[in-house]
């Protein structure tokens, strides 16, 4: 009976900790690189959002919705430095793999001072498949100093080409 307990302890315990997988972290690039286009419906970029968090644009007659998503965005900074680092451009990419492969998911941006200077910021996933959320920022001292981004472009990329991409009505 005792050994029947653990084995269904040890499975709901499996089964939380399953969800609770390692988000990947953007990687700056030095330079972007430029890439053949070879579109391919195995992949879509469903959906972005993005959020600019700037505490001097917010309305003062903003929803609960709006606020909620600048506290979520602070979430865990005490003083003025952390939330001075929280400021700034964030995306959240929906993204879907039809088939299984390694694909890097790249955001690249212009920012205000950079004129058309494009910096660039990648995400890779080895041997995956099905629907996928990607987050990536310009916050902290990048976003300081360069100012908010002006347009953006999200390629998803297989095999050194890109089979899906969307970018902002600015991108040139």
């Amino acid at each position: 009976m005792l050994n029947r307990f653990f084995c269904i302890v040890s499975l709901f315990a499996a089964a939380a900790l399953s969800g609770c997988a390692v988000v990947p972290k953007p990687e700056k690039l030095e330079k972007a690189n430029v890439l053949p286009l070879e579109l391919n419906q195995s992949f879509q970029i469903r959906k972005i959002k993005r959020f600019f968090n700037e505490p001097t644009s917010y309305m003062a007659t903003a929803s609960t919705a709006a606020s909620f998503e600048r506290s979520y965005y602070d979430w865990g900074a005490v003083d003025s430095s952390e939330y001075e680092r929280k400021r700034g451009n964030y995306f959240d990419i929906y993204w879907k793999a039809g088939k299984r492969g390694d694909l890097t998911i790249r955001l690249e941006y212009r920012q205000l001072a950079l004129g058309n200077t494009v910096s660039a910021q990648e995400i890779h996933y080895t041997n995956t498949k099905g629907s996928h959320r990607s987050q990536f920022r310009v916050t902290g001292d990048e976003y300081l100093e360069f100012g908010r981004v002006t347009s953006w472009r999200i390629l998803l990329i297989e095999n050194g080409k890109i089979v899906a991409f969307r970018q902002s009505f600015l991108w040139k």
